[in-house]
This record gives structure tokens, sequence and C-alpha cells, in this order.
């Protein structure tokens, strides 16, 4: 399924709670203006983005793509990343596994020494 289809299985919810579809303006002030997250939820003085992804995860690094958007970002300090748990492009190959791939990945930057912007990120399965 595409990430559009894996989006407006969660969408309805994903409005009741406030987040905003591609919420344009976020970054303004940098010289990428035309960044927009998939969806963003402001939250006191700062604000959530979350990105659904699929078969770029990680073939294209999408998801360091989506910390970088989120560590750059002055009006949000979180990140909910939704990847799929199994990926299947090409059926004569061994499926891929990008949750516990990004999980890992995401994991070394919070540790000392290796800190962004980025006060939390959650990486969650479907």
């Amino acid at each position: 399924m595409s990430s559009a289809q894996v989006q407006e299985a969660f969408l309805e919810e994903a409005r009741a709670l406030g987040f905003r579809s591609e919420a344009k303006g976020l970054f303004q002030a940098y010289a990428t203006p035309g960044l927009r997250p998939d969806y963003y939820l402001p939250v006191g003085s700062s604000g959530i983005l979350m990105e659904v992804e699929r078969g770029k995860t990680t073939i294209n690094d999408m998801h360091l793509l989506d910390l970088w958007k989120c560590h750059v970002c002055a009006e949000a300090h979180y990140l909910f990343l939704v990847v799929p748990q199994v990926l299947v492009q090409n059926p004569r190959r061994e499926p891929a596994r990008p949750y516990e791939y990004v999980a890992k990945r995401m994991s070394t930057f919070f540790v000392p020494g290796n800190y962004t912007d980025v006060r939390g990120a959650s990486v969650l399965g479907y």
C-alpha cells in the first residue's frame, strides 16, 4: 500500500487530535522554505512533526531527512515517524525491515555527544 493509504487509515484521528496536514510556512526563515511535514501539531511553545514513510524510508534515508526537518524547525522539537514493520518491494528478494533499522538508527541521536534540537522521536510501525 502507498504512504497515502497508510495516512488515510489514521487521518481522521490525527485531525481530531489537532494535526494539520502538510503545514506550510514552518520553514519560511530557511533557505529551503518549501519544506513541509506530512502533519504538524502545535503543542505549547513547541510542536510535533509527524512523517509517514513507506518505500523510501531506508532506501533514500527519508527517516534522516525527517529528523533533519524536525531539527531545523523552530516550531517543533518532537517527531512521530510512521514506518513499515516489513516492506516487500520485490517479491524475489528478502523483505526489508525498516522499523527495526530506523529505530536503531534514531536511537543514536539520543545519546550524549550526538544530541540535536529534537527532544524526542517516536518510531511507530505499521
